[in-house]
């Protein structure tokens, strides 16, 4: 980052001060980021949280949330090529871009799904949730790995697979809230496989049914972390650690769905102190 550029300076400082307001299940201004990285994950932040709320935040119909995405993917090309427009944010993301060659087709990605949950509420197949992670999870790992100076497809795809367990594990853990929203991210092969009845979710009765339908859904989930677990010994340094714990967590929310006999539809687990406490010894024990 240039030190005398006063202007870039502040457009980075908002990004941060963004992300620390909005904390997620994402690795933005971590103590265990390298400090070299932290502004630039922060823009990628700020720029997600902007779409995201777009797409989320209630007030806006859906012609005008689809108007002001693809505006984005505009604003997007336009910061990639040095022409920065939309304020603080863009500035920043263009710099990121720029200065750890993002390829900005991932930013692209991430625009695609959430335009998708603008105008899709229910997934037929596995198939169908996949692409959304694909579009919605995976890009942020690997544009992670790209500020951190990784470029390795075997890296990539255990990225991949950690990233859609963490958005998969945040389905099954916000099950409740999101069908109380009118989304449902279980797709209708598993729960007719199981012979679970939406209807009884209208009823908020939760079912033998929809117990067998969330523990297979929660056993896929770990599968998949699974086989991405070697992405957290493909970095170096304090980035390793913040990838085994962000993997921990994410398994720790599997093991808490499972504690409450996968009844998230009135529950939602969500990590506290207890937790964190027994997170820590298995990263101090990471083999």
């Amino acid at each position: 980052m240039v030190a005398h550029d006063a202007t870039l300076l502040s457009a980075y400082a908002f990004c941060e001060k963004m992300a620390r307001e909005h904390y997620e299940n994402f690795p933005v201004a971590s103590v265990l980021l390298p400090k070299r990285m932290r502004p630039h994950i922060a823009a990628i932040y700020a720029f997600a949280r902007t779409a995201d709320d777009i797409a989320d935040e209630p007030g806006r119909q859906p012609a005008e949330r689809l108007a002001l995405l693809e505006q984005l993917d505009h604003q997007v090309d336009a910061a990639a090529r040095g022409l920065a427009s939309g304020g603080p944010i863009f500035l920043a993301l263009g710099d990121t871009i720029g200065r750890c060659s993002l390829p900005v087709e991932l930013l692209h990605d991430l625009l695609s799904a959430f335009r998708q949950d603008v105008t899709v509420h229910r997934y037929a197949t596995w198939a169908d949730v996949d692409d959304y992670c694909r579009r919605s999870a995976n890009p942020v790992g690997r544009l992670v790995l790209r500020v951190a100076g990784v470029h390795d497809a075997g890296a990539d795809r255990a990225s991949d697979e950690v990233c859609t367990a963490l958005q998969l594990a945040n389905f099954w853990q916000d099950l409740g809230r999101d069908w109380r929203n009118g989304r449902l991210y279980v797709p209708f092969e598993e729960v007719d496989r199981h012979g679970a009845s939406i209807e009884s979710l209208d009823r908020g009765s939760w079912s033998r049914e929809w117990t067998a339908t969330l523990r297979a859904c929660v056993d896929r989930t770990r599968r998949l972390f699974d086989r991405g677990r070697p992405v957290a010994d493909a970095v170096r340094g304090r980035l390793r650690w913040e990838l085994r714990a962000t993997w921990l967590g994410g398994v720790r929310i599997l093991e808490k769905i499972e504690a409450l006999g996968y009844d998230t539809l009135r529950q939602r687990p969500k990590l506290g102190a207890r937790d964190a406490a027994l997170i820590a010894p298995r990263l101090l024990l990471w083999r």
